[in-house]
């Protein structure tokens, strides 16, 4: 691993007429890291894919690929990323063998190149047993994977994921998932966005929070959990006759509490692991039966709550001025 990062943006801007899609975005990838920007539809994460992809020249600032300027040294930048969009781009009336030898044949791989690679990304992804049949009779997680395939036919070192699970069923997500920590694994650098929290705290080595064009937060993802509060020590009772009881003994080790008579759930601020085990330990003295008790720590959720005031899932509203190629790529 080179002390380069192998994605950087510094200080990115779009603009489309007098709406600013993206407003000075920066932020640093190091190589076999997954990266993840977070945020709702108009945030501008697409937008920033796009320049990075040089899809999309930026209006100012500088992006960087594997060390390749995105502007200058545009055709470079291609040869060394692959980018997987939000929607699938396989031929539906081609097999997936035949998509991944086209997509080879495109990049002027050799024949005997293109049928290996072609197989082993087929088995790799769990496609080979479909890999002839045609893709219009594939299942979308199916064709999620062959899309996914597709853009590793040439091993780039860094990969672009826009929203790659939207529109997939849970197990689906779990099973691509799968497969980008695979990558890792092999030393590919993954930049990542999604609207959803979960697959950011799962997979993210790193976020960048985004909210109408701009970073409003950047850290790991424990990182974040820590900035929108304190853990909570929570106590789930079993008896509802026994949760006074147990009110009382929390109450004497922490102060402050919350009890839900109804869950038989007792919350308060957590004062460390030391109290945690005091508190179990006095309980069991009791002889009050808990079904659970432990540490919670916020929720991603409750950290785009925490910084935007809406959660991620709310679609964020267009400007009615903005003009229809800015529709398209600002999500």
């Amino acid at each position: 691993m080179s002390g380069a990062p192998a994605i950087e943006a510094v200080d990115l801007v779009k603009r489309f007429g007098d709406f600013t899609a993206v407003d000075g975005v920066s932020f640093s990838v190091p190589e076999g890291t997954v990266f993840s920007m977070l945020g709702p539809n108009g945030a501008g994460k697409t937008t920033t894919v796009r320049m990075m992809t040089t899809l999309s020249r930026p209006t100012s600032g500088t992006g960087r690929v594997a060390g390749l300027d995105v502007v200058r040294d545009a055709d470079a930048v291609r040869q060394r990323m692959g980018l997987t969009a939000q929607s699938a781009t396989v031929d539906e009336l081609l097999t997936g063998r035949e998509n991944l030898r086209l997509v080879g044949d495109l990049y002027g791989l050799d024949r005997p190149t293109v049928r290996r690679v072609a197989d082993e990304l087929l088995e790799r992804f769990s496609l080979d047993e479909a890999g002839d049949k045609v893709v219009k009779e594939y299942s979308g997680g199916m064709r999620r994977r062959l899309d996914l395939a597709a853009s590793l036919v040439a091993t780039p070192p860094v990969l672009f994921l826009d929203e790659p699970t939207t529109g997939l069923d849970p197990r689906s997500r779990v099973e691509l998932w799968g497969v980008l920590r695979d990558l890792v694994r092999d030393g590919t650098t993954l930049f990542l966005t999604t609207q959803y929290l979960d697959e950011a705290d799962q997979l993210a080595d790193r976020i960048v929070v985004v909210d109408h064009g701009r970073v409003i937060a950047d850290g790991t993802p424990l990182e974040l959990k820590d900035r929108s509060g304190r853990a909570s020590l929570v106590v789930a009772v079993s008896r509802g006759d026994e949760v006074r009881a147990a009110e009382e003994i929390v109450r004497s080790e922490v102060g402050e509490l919350h009890v839900d008579p109804d869950a038989r759930r007792i919350t308060a601020p957590a004062e460390g692991v030391a109290a945690l085990t005091r508190i179990a330990a006095r309980l069991d003295e009791a002889g009050i039966e808990l079904d659970d008790i432990g540490l919670q720590r916020p929720s991603l959720d409750d950290v785009f709550l925490h910084l935007t005031g809406h959660r991620a899932e709310e679609t964020a509203d267009a400007p009615a001025a903005v003009p229809a190629e800015a529709e398209e790529a600002v999500r």
